[in-house]
């Protein structure tokens, strides 16, 4: 049987400034329907954030529903929808026994009964050929009680044991066992934040400030792949080929301008996961850093060439120099005006002005005060320096209890 991981879409997204990204989304979805036909696709399995938003746009859910009906068109046929911590369970659940008719299989969160997370798909002569545990975000409530008065450290060795019991407690559902001894591969899905992965900025704190991480042993050896969303950049966990996030397919950042944007693809045979495959999806928009002096960060908007790109390319720009802000801003306004902005758009700009060091008490001459922009910081990190003038005996606390109201809160 062959399936295609993907995770973390977040149809919907707005970027800096409130830019939309449905048109790389379209140009995404449109590519992954023709590479299911073409690889000869049977399960697509979605490892969360479908969306970006727990009310998504009307568009993103168009683009969703297009997408779903557009498989229909091919051979795949089952496809495995699981909720992230961006999605809402019920906007993901509301279609939920409609879209079974089409073999959409979705699971917005833990169901009432914790057997219906097990999913047994047919292979293409109508037996039973896989076995997926479609587990999604795990919510606080889904896997620890609130105790009390509990210290930081014991609320995530809590976090992490019922994560982990949640994983032990599906691996011995009794069809899982059963059918993996007549010879079935078992497949599960997750989206958390696995230990020792790289994640990059765009990806919001979760279960309390990224506590709780489980690693590679605590997924039971029942498992031969391991389907994980939440990370953007596609990566191992505990250097295992079988415990894989796929990433985001879209830079959702522009910490991710240096990750490679794939899809994996998955062979199995004879019960077993026999070959694994990455697929890279082709790009439509670049995300570009120029950071640098003024005359460098000039001569690289100048000759910025976006040939091969078919939407323009969105830039960071941060100039380093000892010219005043007025100055810097006037320079670049002129060139940024300049610009084909069919082929590049600068959506950030900052000023870092560099100023000679003097002896202490000597006066500066024309001298700026160098105020970080708010925009610079993360809700994270304001709340973290708001916390420096409170006692440290309580900071632990409140920032735990902020990164749990942070994580219910819609993504900006």
């Amino acid at each position: 049987m062959r399936i295609l991981h993907t995770a973390d879409w977040h149809l919907g997204q707005r970027f800096i400034s409130g830019h939309e990204r449905t048109d790389e989304h379209r140009h995404f979805l449109t590519w992954l329907v023709a590479t299911v036909r073409e690889q000869a696709v049977e399960v697509l399995v979605i490892a969360g954030d479908v969306f970006d938003s727990g009310s998504p746009a009307n568009q993103a859910l168009e683009l969703y529903y297009d997408f779903l009906l557009q498989m229909q068109g091919t051979a795949c046929r089952d496809i495995v929808v699981v909720g992230g911590n961006h999605d809402s369970p019920a906007t993901l659940n509301a279609p939920a026994r409609l879209l079974r008719h089409l073999r959409v299989h979705v699971v917005g969160c833990v169901p009432d009964c914790f057997d219906d997370q097990v999913l047994v798909l047919n292979d293409a002569a109508g037996q039973p050929g896989l076995v997926v545990c479609a587990v999604p975000f795990l919510r606080d409530r889904d896997v620890r009680l609130s105790v009390p008065g509990e210290t930081a450290e014991e609320r995530e060795a809590r976090l992490k044991q019922g994560i982990a019991d949640h994983y032990a407690r599906i691996a011995e559902v009794e069809h899982v066992w059963q059918l993996k001894a007549q010879g079935l591969p078992v497949l599960a899905t997750g989206h958390l934040y696995a230990a020792g992965a790289a994640p990059s900025d765009s990806e919001r704190t979760i279960h309390v400030g990224n506590l709780g991480q489980v690693t590679a042993e605590h997924f039971p050896e029942v498992f031969d792949y391991v389907a994980l969303g939440h990370l953007h950049r596609p990566q191992r966990v505990g250097g295992r080929e079988h415990i894989r996030y796929s990433g985001s397919p879209i830079a959702l950042s522009f910490s991710e301008i240096d990750h490679g944007k794939e899809v994996l693809l998955l062979d199995f045979a004879a019960g077993k996961l026999a070959a694994l495959t990455a697929l890279p999806v082709p790009g439509t928009r670049r995300l570009l850093r120029f950071h640098g002096g003024l005359e460098e960060v000039v001569a690289l908007l100048v000759a910025y060439d976006n040939t091969g790109y078919l939407l323009p390319a969105w830039v960071d720009v941060e100039v380093r120099s000892e010219r005043t802000q007025l100055e810097v801003a006037e320079a670049l306004l002129a060139v940024i005006q300049a610009l084909d902005r069919q082929q590049v758009e600068v959506l950030a700009r900052r000023h870092l002005r560099l100023v000679q060091l003097r002896p202490l008490g000597e006066p500066g001459e024309g001298d700026e005060p160098l105020t970080p922009s708010l925009h610079d910081f993360t809700e994270r990190q304001v709340f973290a320096q708001r916390l420096e003038s409170e006692p440290e005996a309580g900071r632990a606390e409140l920032l735990a209890a902020f990164d749990e109201l942070l994580e219910g809160m819609p993504h900006a």
